[in-house]
C-alpha cells in the first residue's frame, strides 16, 4: 500500500500523497493475463487433484442421493430414525444447514455490490455458483419429506380436480414460497453476471460445439457500449431485488420454529439469529471452497490475502452476533420465566443427552473465530481453512442442537425419546455434500469461477485518469529526489 508520505510539488508547496488502495490484482496482472488465466480453467486440462476430488464425489453422490432416495421412495419415511416424539430429524437439520450455507453468495453478490465494495469481485461468481448447488441440495430434503414425492407439486398455488388448497398459514408453506423465489433470482442473477464471460469463452472456442453452447448462452453479446448500459442496470435491478431476500429467506425458515409453541423455539430472537448464522456459515463455507481451488488453479494473483482477511473479519463479526444469540436464549428464558422454556435449556445443556452436541456447537461458532483478532492467523491459510471447517461444523450441530434436542425432550417425560439417525439418513446427507462438491467441482471446468469483466474494472490501468495519477508520482518521486540530494549536499 503506498505511504501517505509528504512530498514537494513544482512549486514547492508541499502536499500530501493520497492513500492507496491495496491491489486486489498483485504483480500489476495485464487485462490479457486475467482473461487467460480464468478463461484457461475452463480451455486446458483439469489437473491432477480435480479429479481426484471429482470420481469420489461423483460417486458417492450418485450412490447417496440416487440410491438413498430410491430405496426411502420405495420404501417409505419410515426408514428414517425418526420416531413420534422426534418428527423433525437430520432431513430438516439438513435443509436448514443447506439453506444457510446458500447466503454468501447473495450478499457477496449482491450487498457488497451496492455498497461498491470491489473486493468481491474475485470470489462473488464462485459464491453464486455454491448458493445454487447448495439450495439444490436443501430442497431434496423438505420435497422427500413428504412421503409421497409425486404430490409434492401441491404445494404450488395451482388449482386442481381435488380442490385440495395449502395452508397458507403454515410457515411450511412460505418456506415454498421464500425459497424458490430466492432460488429463481438468484440464478438469474448468476447467469447474468456471466454473460460478457461466456462470450469471451465462445470467441475463444476451438471446436464448434464449444463455440455453439458457450455462443448459445452469451445471447448475442457483442460488448457494445448499449449492450454494457443494459447489462449494468439489469445487475444493479436484480442486486437490490436480491437484497431483502438474504434476509427475508432464512428469517421465513426460522419462522418454522419461533412460530410455534414448543419451548425452546417460540422467541423473537429467531429471525435476526438465523440470518446472522447463515452469512456466518455462508463464508465459511466459501473459504473452504475457494482456498483450495486458488491453489489447484493458480490463482493467487486474483484472490489474494486481501480477500480472505475480508471474509476471515466477517466471519469474526457474525460469530459475534451468534454467540450473542446463543447468550440472549439464556436471558430470555430466564426473563420469560416460564418453566417449560428454563427446563428446555437446561435439559439441552446440563442434564440432557445431547449436551455434548450443544458444546461442540458452542466451541465451533463462539470459540474457534476468535483467533482472527490476530493478523497473523487471518494471513495462514491453514489456520483459515481450519477455522471455516470448524464453523461448517458448528452450524450443522446449530440446527441439530435447535431441531432435535428440543424435540427429544417434550412437554411428557413419558414421551421422551433418544433419536438417532438411521443409515439412510446418513447415506442421503453424505451424499448431498458429494452432489454439491462434484456441482461446484463441474462449475470450475465449464464456466469461468471468476468474473472477469469485473475483475478488470478493480485494476488501476482501467481509471481513465491512471496516466495522469502516474504522470504526478513519477514528478512528485523525481523532485523529492532532488529535495533529498540537496540536503545531503548541505
Amino acid at each position: 500500500m503506498a505511504q501517505g508520505t509528504a512530498t514537494t510539488s513544482a512549486g514547492n508547496q508541499p502536499r500530501l500523497d493520497v492513500l492507496e488502495r491495496e491491489d486486489l490484482v498483485l504483480n500489476n496482472r495485464s487485462l490479457a493475463w486475467i482473461t487467460n488465466r480464468v478463461a484457461g480453467i475452463c480451455e486446458n486440462k483439469m489437473p491432477l487433484l480435480w479429479w481426484l476430488l471429482f470420481i469420489p464425489s461423483a460417486i458417492v453422490a450418485v450412490v447417496g442421493v440416487g440410491v438413498g432416495l430410491t430405496y426411502l421412495v420405495s420404501t417409505g419415511v419410515g426408514t428414517w430414525g425418526m420416531n413420534n416424539a422426534v418428527f423433525w430429524g437430520w432431513d430438516i437439520t439438513n435443509f436448514v444447514f443447506w439453506i444457510g450455507i446458500g447466503h454468501a453468495g447473495t450478499l457477496i453478490s449482491a450487498i457488497l455490490f451496492l455498497t461498491r465494495q470491489n473486493w468481491r469481485t474475485s470470489v462473488n461468481r464462485a459464491a453464486e455458483a455454491m448458493t445454487i448447488f447448495a439450495v439444490t441440495c436443501a430442497g431434496i430434503f423438505p420435497a422427500f419429506h413428504v412421503g409421497r414425492v409425486w404430490m409434492a407439486w401441491f404445494l404450488a398455488p395451482i388449482p386442481n380436480a381435488n380442490a385440495v388448497w395449502q395452508n397458507f398459514k403454515s410457515p411450511l408453506l412460505w418456506d415454498v414460497f421464500a425459497v424458490s423465489t430466492y432460488f429463481t433470482i438468484s440464478l438469474i442473477f448468476w447467469y447474468v453476471g456471466m454473460i460478457p464471460d461466456l462470450a469471451t469463452l465462445r470467441d475463444r472456442a476451438k471446436t464448434k460445439v464449444r463455440k455453439m453452447l458457450y455462443g448459445l448462452f452469451a445471447l448475442g453479446w457483442r460488448g457494445g457500449n448499449r449492450q454494457w448500459r443494459h447489462y449494468e442496470m439489469a445487475y444493479l435491478l436484480l442486486a437490490a431485488l436480491s437484497t431483502p431476500l438474504v434476509l427475508s429467506v432464512h428469517t421465513i425458515v426460522s419462522f418454522d420454529f419461533a412460530t410455534s409453541v414448543v419451548p425452546g423455539w417460540h422467541t423473537t430472537i429467531f429471525p435476526p439469529y438465523f440470518v446472522a448464522g447463515a452469512i456466518f456459515g455462508g463464508f465459511a463455507m466459501v473459504l473452504t471452497l475457494m482456498i483450495p481451488a486458488r491453489k489447484m488453479f493458480g490463482l493467487e494473483d486474483l484472490i489474494t490475502m486481501k480477500h480472505i482477511d475480508n471474509m476471515a473479519k466477517i466471519i469474526l463479526l457474525t460469530g459475534f452476533f451468534v454467540g450473542y444469540a446463543y447468550c440472549m436464549e439464556f436471558f430470555i428464558a430466564w426473563y420469560g420465566a416460564n418453566p417449560y422454556e428454563s427446563a428446555a435449556f437446561y435439559i439441552r445443556i446440563i442434564d440432557g443427552p445431547y449436551n455434548w452436541a450443544y458444546y461442540a456447537m458452542f466451541f465451533c461458532n463462539v470459540i474457534a473465530p476468535q483467533v482472527f483478532w490476530m493478523k497473523w492467523a487471518r494471513q495462514n491459510l491453514w489456520v483459515v481453512m481450519a477455522v471455516a471447517m470448524c464453523v461448517n461444523i458448528g452450524m450443522w450441530f446449530e440446527r441439530f442442537v435447535i431441531i432435535v434436542t428440543t424435540l427429544a425432550r417434550m412437554w411428557l417425560p413419558g414421551d421422551w425419546r433418544y433419536y438417532s439417525p438411521s443409515s439412510v439418513e446418513i447415506l442421503l446427507f453424505v451424499g448431498t455434500l458429494g452432489l454439491f462438491l462434484a456441482l461446484f467441482l463441474l462449475f470450475m471446468k465449464f464456466l469461468p469461477c471468476i468474473n472477469i469483466a469485473e475483475v478488470k474494472w478493480t485494476l488501476k490501468s482501467s481509471n481513465v485518469h491512471h496516466d495522469e495519477i502516474e504522470d504526478e508520482k513519477r514528478e512528485a518521486a523525481l523532485s523529492h529526489d532532488a529535495d533529498g540530494r540537496l540536503l545531503h549536499k548541505s
